[in-house]
């Protein structure tokens, strides 16, 4: 999962009170910004193992702080505290804390099993990666799904909204038709972060206030 992570964030800054989207895009790759980091120290751990699914070659075969259920709810807490420290709204911190950890269940339905519960086994993850005529339509369907509720609910479609739908598309077909890694060194935290900054920046630029509601759009 990739931009299907980003789907919990268009939905949930639909809310009253939510947090702003660039602000939930970040926490909507928190756990996945925070494994590439601790990857870079190797604290956390990734290799390429091919055939380890049908459509990700990625053995993650350490991971106990980011993506376990535990860690990704004190992810989510800490987020969730940020928020609450810069608002005072506490209605706009659990908006966040659901949004980081939904990463985690979406995670759940794609990943091989490589996710915990603890850091500890059992691992967990239902394979929808070894279905990609399953997996593929589905990323898509949720994330211009809730795409569309956030342009409906925010004025509109607009160039915004078009260009962040086109920049998410880019960075999923690079994930899934792209040059497949061969090591796993420092460039895949850069290459990771900077497609995350890239999608968080057209967040920003969606999220801009519109002046006036087109019509059709009702």
């Amino acid at each position: 999962m990739f931009i299907g992570h980003f789907a919990p964030a268009l939905a949930a800054a639909t809310q009253k009170d939510a947090p702003s989207l660039p602000v939930l895009f970040i926490g909507a790759q928190l756990v996945d910004w925070a494994f590439f980091g601790l990857l870079l120290t190797g604290t956390e751990k990734m290799r390429v193992s091919p055939g380890i699914s049908v459509m990700n070659p990625m053995d993650l075969y350490h991971m106990p702080y980011t993506h376990s259920l535990l860690g990704s709810a004190v992810f989510g807490a800490m987020f969730a505290a940020l928020i609450w420290i810069a608002s005072r709204n506490r209605t706009a911190a659990l908006i966040g804390f659901t949004v980081v950890v939904s990463h985690w269940l979406l995670d759940l339905l794609v990943h091989v099993p490589d996710l915990t519960i603890t850091g500890q086994p059992p691992k967990l993850g239902l394979g929808l990666w070894n279905h990609p005529m399953i997996e593929m339509p589905l990323e898509i369907a949720i994330t211009i799904s809730a795409l569309w509720l956030y342009a409906r609910a925010t004025g509109g479609l607009r160039l915004s909204i078009y260009v962040l739908a086109g920049i998410l598309l880019i960075l999923q077909a690079i994930n899934w038709f792209g040059p497949v890694a061969t090591v796993v060194d420092a460039s895949t935290t850069w290459l990771a972060w900077f497609a995350y900054g890239a999608a968080t920046l057209a967040a920003w630029w969606a999220a801009k206030p519109v002046s006036a509601r087109p019509s059709g759009m009702a």
